[in-house]
């Protein structure tokens, strides 16, 4: 029986949408919501939020999914309450309380001295309640079933962890981290060097890479406007990668880039390098030590 409904027109649209995540959606299921919106033939996100946690999404459609692992290997920052006094199966207030502790009284140099420990290159245990694989099944799926294996520590670095304010219960934190750090672990680390365990209650990001949120970019207010509204908010195809040098194109040569052809790179520094014709974005290539621009990622 065929599908009554009819189906929505998809646009060749590209651009980068900074979505501010509302707590309770999955990263998928958001991605899935702001693509409808914009009838968009392809979508990526950029690093995925527990639906407990809110904040800067950035959303990846069109041709800028071609450059979206740029934002997902980037260092990010969050806002985040950590509860002490008990331990929960996920590491957040989603989970199941595990293990309740008595929480020693809480002084600024006592917090202090236990944050020390953590800032800088540290290993993280990454959590069971994680999207990381074990013979080809997410790791959530093993915990949901009540089973748990050995996860091997990784490195990660945590470039700044700030005391914003604190409680008899409760810690205020803002960490600006690497890719692949946990804030659940990394909560439930610090509960357990003061004593007394811990887990997420509140996680908000507020940076990623050079983005930084904006509040107003709500599900919402993306609702509330028409198409070309809509569209003005996105930001360049190459916005994940708009630091890196640039090269100029005559038409001959950015008909050779296109195509897939090298071409010479002049005097543009070795390295990745964004290509462009008269302002238009052609793509990303590599500039080898013999001057040659190889075409590495092209755009339709």
């Amino acid at each position: 029986m065929s599908d009554p409904r009819p189906k929505i027109p998809r646009r060749a649209v590209s651009g980068v949408f900074l979505l501010n995540k509302p707590q309770g959606y999955s990263s998928n299921g958001i991605l899935q919501k702001v693509r409808w919106l914009y009838r968009a033939q392809k979508a990526g996100h950029t690093g995925a939020l527990d639906p407990l946690a809110t904040g800067l999404l950035p959303i990846c459609l069109g041709e800028a999914t071609k450059f979206s692992h740029y934002l997902l290997d980037s260092d990010k920052t969050y806002q985040t309450i950590v509860k002490l006094g008990a331990t929960t199966t996920t590491g957040d207030e989603e989970g199941e309380i595990v293990q309740e502790f008595v929480i020693p009284p809480l002084n600024e140099a006592l917090i202090e001295s236990v944050l020390a420990q953590f800032r800088g290159p540290i290993m993280q245990v990454p959590p069971m309640y994680s999207a990381l694989k074990k013979d080809g099944r997410p790791l959530y799926e093993l915990a949901r079933q009540g089973i748990e294996i050995d996860r091997p520590a990784r490195p990660v670095t945590i470039f700044n962890l700030e005391l914003n304010a604190f409680d008899a219960t409760t810690l205020t934190l803002t960490v600006k981290c690497s890719k692949g750090t946990y804030i659940r672990t990394l909560a439930e680390d610090i509960g357990a060097a003061l004593g007394c365990g811990g887990h997420v209650a509140k996680l908000h990001r507020i940076q990623t890479a050079s983005f930084v949120l904006d509040e107003h970019n709500t599900i919402e207010y993306l609702e509330s406007l028409d198409e070309p509204a809509r569209d003005a908010l996105l930001l360049p195809t190459y916005a994940a990668v708009e630091y890196l040098p640039r090269i100029d194109l005559s038409l001959d040569e950015a008909i050779f880039f296109s195509r897939g052809q090298a071409i010479n790179a002049g005097n543009v520094p070795q390295g990745e390098t964004l290509a462009f014709e008269n302002g238009r974005f052609l793509g990303l290539g590599i500039v080898d030590k013999f001057r040659t621009l190889h075409p590495k990622r092209v755009v339709n």
